[in-house]
């Protein structure tokens, strides 16, 4: 009876299987693996397939690149230009340092440094993100070298007469042509201040004044800090 109980249930379990597997093979197909083996190409049908097109490919011009080491180790594009082979250095003005304090007036003229690509004889991207270097002062005047003593350093028309001294300088010496841009930097609140001021503005300045492209206020101010001395006090 039992051997009966087992034999049905096995015949049960096998003719579901196979319906299963009939469902399966219906819904989705078995496919074969080629037995045939791979085809290479042969060397002449690659020469072929490019010579077919000789239209097409002469007016491709000549590389000169091997591989792609030989573009990663090449240098920069250059021009006869130095100016214009720097791409990625910004161009600083000539910048017009007007220092008045209370008892001497203080005038320099400064240029910017040069492009990398000027001394190093190449250009470098990584040049644009270094911090700017300090420029190069050209001249530096103060009152008491055009004459003015003592107490007189500090009076309006020194800084006038020094500004009016320097202006001329300019021009004599020829930096006119090398100045393209001039920012002029105020520090300081003595005379000097507006002296300076009305002479570039005046008819001493009329060379200078076109190519000024910023002015600038400079004067430092303290925040707290260290304890100021006590202020003079005569009489």
């Amino acid at each position: 009876m039992s051997r009966t109980i087992a034999r049905s249930v096995t015949d049960s379990i096998h003719t579901s299987c196979q319906r299963i597997t009939h469902a399966v093979s219906r819904q989705v197909p078995i496919r074969t693996l080629s037995t045939s083996l791979a085809r290479h190409a042969k060397p002449g049908d690659i020469t072929d397939s490019l010579m077919s097109f000789p239209q097409q490919r002469q007016n491709v011009p000549p590389s000169d690149y091997g591989d792609i080491s030989g573009i990663l180790s090449t240098p920069l594009a250059r021009t006869s230009d130095p100016r214009e082979n720097d791409r990625f250095f910004i161009r600083q003005p000539h910048r017009f340092h007007v220092y008045a304090t209370k008892h001497n007036t203080h005038i320099t003229l400064t240029a910017p440094t040069p492009p990398p690509a000027a001394s190093k004889g190449k250009s470098d991207p990584s040049d644009a993100y270094k911090p700017p270097e300090p420029n190069r002062p050209l001249m530096s005047f103060a009152t008491g070298m055009i004459g003015f003593r003592k107490a007189g350093r500090g009076t309006y028309d020194a800084a006038y007469q020094l500004a009016s001294y320097v202006l001329k300088q300019i021009q004599e010496r020829g930096l006119q042509r090398e100045i393209r841009e001039i920012e002029v930097v105020l520090r300081g609140f003595g005379a000097g201040r507006e002296a300076v001021t009305k002479a570039i503005l005046g008819q001493e300045g009329r060379f200078v004044r076109p190519k000024i492209s910023a002015v600038t206020d400079a004067t430092r101010l303290k925040f707290g800090g260290s304890r100021s001395p006590n202020p003079r006090r005569l009489g």
